[in-house]
């Protein structure tokens, strides 16, 4: 399905050259995929479903850890999927994955809050919603609550000045660590500190994408 969709493309787009230029590529959606196999994470939350490249890959990683056997969830959040004309979710429903993937129609910084008050727990997320700073700043910082001690946060986009600004506030006060990826990608990994960490308020380190 991942294959078929990054080269037919979907049924509708919303103009022509839009699939090219907000998917995932499917180079980077092999780096996505093997970096939750490697994890062995079984509890995704994404951001941003679009075209469903993204998704596809991550019910790539957790089909072949058994799915549904093991007790696999993807929770897909955005409110825009009629934008889409639904493309996203029909990808994965296409594939199959309706089981394992739930999709939350509504902004990530409505659905995640009410997730993290639910109890909610995941073992990786990835990220690719708005690109304004601050509603990148305010899904990572519920992301930072979300995703277990020592689980995998994955932004895509990095070369964005606000996403890479974003992350680096996390980088520097909260105990983030890069992940090495051995492939080149636009992609960037975080690990989150196991203990989390919780800065006091006193040392707040400025943080900046480029320091």
């Amino acid at each position: 399905m991942r294959r078929q969709l990054a080269e037919a493309g979907p049924a509708f787009t919303r103009a022509e050259g839009d699939f090219a230029l907000i998917s995932l590529p499917a180079p980077d959606g092999d780096v996505l995929r093997d970096l939750l196999i490697e994890e062995q994470a079984r509890v995704v939350i994404e951001i941003g479903l679009a075209y469903g490249s993204s998704a596809l890959a991550i019910g790539e990683a957790l089909v072949l850890q058994g799915a549904g056997a093991h007790g696999c969830k993807h929770v897909a959040i955005d409110p825009f999927q009629n934008h889409f004309h639904h493309a996203g979710w029909e990808a994965i429903t296409a594939a199959g994955l309706e089981e394992v993937c739930t999709l939350l129609a509504e902004r990530s910084q409505v659905a995640l809050p009410r997730l993290a008050a639910e109890g909610f727990v995941a073992d990786a997320a990835f990220v690719d919603g708005s690109h304004i700073f601050h509603r990148v700043f305010v899904d990572l910082a519920f992301l930072h609550e979300l995703v277990r001690p020592g689980g995998l946060i994955i932004l895509d986009d990095f070369e964005w000045p606000s996403v890479a600004t974003a992350a680096r506030y996390f980088e520097r006060n909260a105990g983030w660590q890069p992940v090495v990826l051995r492939t080149s990608t636009r992609l960037r990994a975080f690990r989150v500190a196991d203990p989390r960490v919780e800065p006091a308020f006193e040392d707040f380190k400025p943080f900046h994408a480029t320091e």
